[in-house]
């Protein structure tokens, strides 16, 4: 069953049509509101990169193992996403499909339900709450986290949700693009909003 709310978000899908279409040079950025309940989220947008790889790579999880890899995002696990709302505090995560298919709430109750498919990434920012919703049998991913970080797992919990938003401002931007090595979406949407955050503050 989907949670109550889901019922009033729009279903997305950034993976529509064949999959391995051609390798994406379209990422798509999704903003979410903060905090949703005791989910911190974050004013950094979730990124998703649709179908990033090639045709003909037969061994998609080694793939993005090597990908993530030479980017300084070492690959940690092989799994499917937890099927209970978390966040991670003190660092950002990257997941890259390797099988199957997910439907996944991204920002807790409140937040924006995406479909993922084999092939394509996606770029969680620290704070964002995520949920596997439902899910093909063969569905998996490839997580990564930068280099030297190690992540928390928090729940929705509102008596920790002030420390949670005080460890997220802490968290180091990027500097390059975990995809790309260099410019790219996180270059594009991300620094954009972290300049603006930090004139603000």
């Amino acid at each position: 069953m989907f949670p109550s709310s889901c019922s009033l978000m729009t279903m997305m899908s950034f993976a529509a049509g064949t999959p391995f279409a051609g390798t994406s040079n379209n990422p798509q950025h999704l903003m979410l509101a903060m905090p949703s309940n005791g989910i911190p989220n974050n004013p950094l947008p979730l990124i998703i990169y649709p179908r990033v790889v090639p045709n003909d790579v037969e061994d998609i999880a080694a793939w993005f193992e090597q990908r993530f890899t030479e980017h300084h995002w070492p690959p940690r696990w092989r799994a499917d996403i937890f099927p209970w709302t978390h966040y991670h505090s003190n660092c950002h995560e990257l997941l890259g499909v390797s099988a199957g298919w997910a439907e996944v709430l991204f920002g807790g109750e409140s937040g924006r339900m995406v479909t993922l498919r084999m092939g394509d990434a996606v770029l969680i920012p620290a704070g964002v709450g995520h949920q596997q919703i439902a899910a093909s049998e063969d569905f998996f991913t490839v997580g990564a986290y930068p280099a030297g970080m190690e992540p928390d797992t928090l729940r929705d919990d509102r008596s920790i949700l002030e420390k949670s938003l005080s460890t997220i401002k802490r968290v180091p931007l990027p500097q390059f693009d975990p995809l790309t090595g260099g410019e790219g979406a996180v270059t594009d949407f991300w620094h954009p909003v972290a300049q603006q955050q930090a004139h603000h503050n």
